[in-house]
């Protein structure tokens, strides 16, 4: 049966509450038509449509534009449940707990940074480890591990790996107050003492970019971007493997748990990967807290890589940072369940409001925002695809009115890493982007890769060939249909000069 779609505006799209007796909400999808055809190609529809079945969700279950299929709830998936009577479900944040992007900005110019770009990729590569299991320069204690996921950005700042104002432009202050250290399991502590200040794998990066076009020059204005050719850094990365295992953790306890429920366990037999507790239960407040320890460990993460970009370029440019002006513009989740009050039905409601691979868009005057940016807006950073630009955009009043404030994260998958990887060879990616001036880092695979046993060929630069740009949805597309819908607004948008990967 083809799943039916009403369209409410453009690039707008609901499938009704009644094409399945389980939806106890309208599924809304928000996407352009080429968007939306790509998503008919998988789950992506459906798996949207099985995320309605929650109890407790509110208003609509979403998708963004750069919706594809994930783990349970589609990668893009927005939902918000009562935090009193509904659920949580760690299939609604996803694996890599608070993985996010900050955007960094200088007032360097490209001709500054071209001729010192080696020795900065270089410099980058060294500090900020990127790779599987890889370890970072900062040494914790499990005491001082606990101090981390009770304090967050502002840990790194009390204990020098910052300024005082980083704190202050990351959402939330880069510190979720719920977290509590004592519900992460003893495997993951493990996993996570080591790992902080590294980039990871996959989908990760760090791209050193300029400033390629400006939409709004007053809003660029109010966020530190101010001419075309302006330096700026992006860091893309999360909780790493600690996340990973604090998920895997209580997916299983989850299970467990929905079995003795009625009602729960008729969504377990729907969906098993939507797997969920309600809140207000032993189980689901234990996930949430543990959750909120691993956001906050993932401001940390990016954080201390703020840190480190601040001392390469000092040590390659001979300036300090406060000189070249290494601010932070904002530094934003996009994996994540947050405890939120939104209007409902003309009633102010506390939330738990998902987004797993989708990100805030609060509007000018959200008492939410930090004060430099009550004014203007929330920054949105939707980052692109390996050499393609990347963007930053602002919230706006239908994101906070129809989808709890949220918006796309990036440009979204369209081939998966093995089918990219069987299409394209990592040191062809490498050549052609370098043909382009665009410099590239990446950690070389061994002849013992797990791959091989994939029916893979063996590619020494594989993790550049599972993340080319041919193998995600175009950037410039999932913005323009962001703006189209009417949930953020385009502000200036940005072209990569080098990149470090995985």
């Amino acid at each position: 049966m083809e799943i039916p779609l009403k369209k409410i505006r453009e690039d707008v799209w609901e499938v009704p509450q009644s094409y399945k007796e389980y939806m106890r909400r309208p599924a809304r999808i928000y996407a352009a038509e080429d968007l939306l055809d790509k998503m008919k190609r998988d789950l992506t529809l459906q798996q949207t449509i099985n995320v309605s079945s929650l109890p407790g969700i509110e208003r609509y279950s979403m998708v963004m534009p750069d919706g594809h299929q994930g783990y349970g709830f589609p990668i893009g998936g927005v939902a918000a449940t009562d935090f009193e009577e509904g659920v949580i479900s760690p299939g609604g944040v996803g694996y890599d707990i608070n993985c996010g992007v900050r955007l960094i900005r200088t007032n360097l110019s490209e001709k500054d940074v071209r001729p010192r770009l080696s020795q900065i990729v270089d410099g980058l590569f060294e500090s900020i480890p990127s790779g599987l299991g890889l370890s970072g320069k900062l040494k914790l204690s499990f005491s001082q591990l606990d101090e981390v996921l009770k304090g967050g950005s502002e840990w790194c700042v009390e204990n020098g790996y910052g300024w005082k104002e980083d704190a202050e432009r990351t959402e939330d202050g880069g510190r979720l107050k719920a977290a509590n250290p004592d519900k992460i399991d003893e495997k993951s502590r493990q996993r996570g003492a080591p790992q902080l200040g590294t980039l990871g794998s996959g989908n990760h990066f760090l791209e050193v970019q300029v400033v390629d076009e400006i939409f709004d020059a007053r809003l660029a204005k109010g966020f530190g971007i101010t001419e075309q050719g302006q330096v700026t850094v992006l860091v893309h990365t999360g909780g790493r493997g600690f996340s990973h295992g604090v998920c895997t953790y209580y997916l299983r306890t989850f299970e467990r748990e929905m079995s003795k429920d009625p009602v729960l366990s008729r969504i377990l037999n729907l969906e098993r990967e939507l797997a969920c507790a309600y809140l207000q239960s032993g189980t689901g407040m234990d996930y949430f807290e543990a959750m909120c320890a691993c956001a906050n460990y993932a401001f940390a993460n990016r954080q201390l890589a703020t840190h480190w970009v601040r001392k390469v370029f000092e040590d390659a440019l001979k300036r300090n940072a406060e000189e070249m002006e290494i601010q932070l513009v904002y530094d934003i989740a996009h994996n994540i369940a947050k405890a939120e009050e939104h209007v409902v039905e003309g009633k102010r409601k506390k939330l738990c409001v998902h987004r797993k691979g989708a990100t805030r868009a609060f509007p000018a005057g959200d008492e939410r925002l930090p004060p430099i940016y009550r004014s203007i807006g929330q920054p949105v950073l939707i980052p692109g695809s390996m050499g393609t630009r990347s963007f930053l955009a602002v919230g706006t009043t239908v994101a906070k009115d129809e989808t709890f404030g949220s918006c796309a994260h990036g440009s979204g998958r369209e081939l998966s890493r093995t089918a990219a990887m069987r299409r394209y060879r990592g040191s062809d990616v490498k050549a052609a982007l370098e043909k382009r001036n665009i410099m590239v880092k990446a950690r070389e695979r061994s002849t013992r890769d797990v791959r091989m046993k994939r029916g893979v060929p063996f590619d020494r630069y594989g993790e550049l060939a599972e993340e080319v740009s041919a193998a995600y949805k175009d950037p410039e597309v999932v913005v323009r249909s962001c703006e189209v819908a009417g949930i953020a607004k385009k502000v200036a948008a940005f072209r990569p000069i080098a990149v470090i990967k995985g």
